[in-house]
């Protein structure tokens, strides 16, 4: 295996870092892989983090792309949060992104785009998140173009749609006792928290495989639980029932099923950019 990497000490300097964990991916990964590489701007490296896979993927990724960006890292995990903090401790860019196998850039601009944000900004960003094609559904998501209490506990945006500030997750990893909605409650820790300064980008930053991990019908039940958990410590019982309230009367379940129908999601969404102004 080329280009394993033990302890500290990648390259620094650059200013994104693409985090791939991945186990026994297939063909999935190499298509996450060449979306990255395909990036009109050039200044990242991959952190590819493999929890020990036996289908040949990660050698045959290894063997046939042979660029100085890319580096793979194989340790056993305990599961996908912690396969992504520990490709965190190896990252040296400036802003972190996560994204699955199977997952890819939806274009060859995303990263010149964010760049864009990150470099004219005149406060740099902590957290720059933008929008997600989900390709299951043939539907653009829009985040909504503010993050407030609200928006936190509706739901924030996805891992694969969010840059980092490296220094927060220096600070503070995944708290890996969620494991299903560990991201989430990172991002409301660097909400509440620490204060962070998130900015919205108008992209489409990434294309969404769906069918993953935390959709399966135990996870989606240990999600309800866990995003219970999280926002009553974040936002209090008060708080967390009047939007609960609010979820019901402006029938949210409804909207739910809309939203992940193959059918009416592309409808859904529409109205609802034009509801957020995008």
């Amino acid at each position: 295996m080329k280009r394993l990497i033990g302890k500290k000490g990648l390259v620094t300097g650059m200013l994104f870092s693409i985090i791939i964990v991945c186990l026994n991916a297939g063909e999935r990964l190499r298509a996450t892989i060449e979306s990255v590489f395909a990036q009109g701007y050039q200044d990242f490296e991959i952190v590819l983090k493999d929890g020990g896979s036996s289908d040949g993927s990660v050698e045959e990724i290894s063997q046939t792309i042979q660029d100085a960006r890319l580096y793979i890292y194989q340790k056993k995990d305990s599961g996908i949060y912690d396969a992504m903090n520990q490709a965190v401790e190896l990252a040296g860019g400036d802003y972190f992104i996560f994204m699955n196998a199977g997952d890819s850039f939806y274009d060859d601009t995303v990263l010149e785009k964010i760049a864009d944000v990150v470099l004219n900004r005149e406060k740099t960003p902590d957290i720059i998140y933008g929008n997600l094609y989900h390709k299951g559904l043939s539907t653009v998501i829009h985040a909504a173009p503010e993050i407030n209490d609200f928006a936190c506990y509706r739901n924030v945006p996805c891992h694969q749609t969010c840059f980092y500030s490296r220094r927060l997750f220096l600070e503070r990893a995944y708290h890996q006792i969620y494991n299903v909605r560990a991201d989430y409650e990172h991002f409301l820790w660097c909400f509440y928290v620490k204060k962070a300064d998130i900015c919205y980008a108008p992209v489409i930053v990434a294309s969404y495989e769906g069918g993953g991990y935390s959709e399966t019908k135990e996870n989606k039940r240990r999600s309800a639980r866990q995003h219970r958990a999280i926002t009553v410590m974040y936002m209090g019982k008060k708080k967390v029932w009047k939007y609960r309230l609010i979820m019901l009367l402006s029938l949210a379940p409804l909207r739910t099923a809309i939203a992940n129908s193959k059918y009416l999601s592309s409808g859904y969404n529409k109205v609802k950019s034009l509801f957020y102004k995008i």
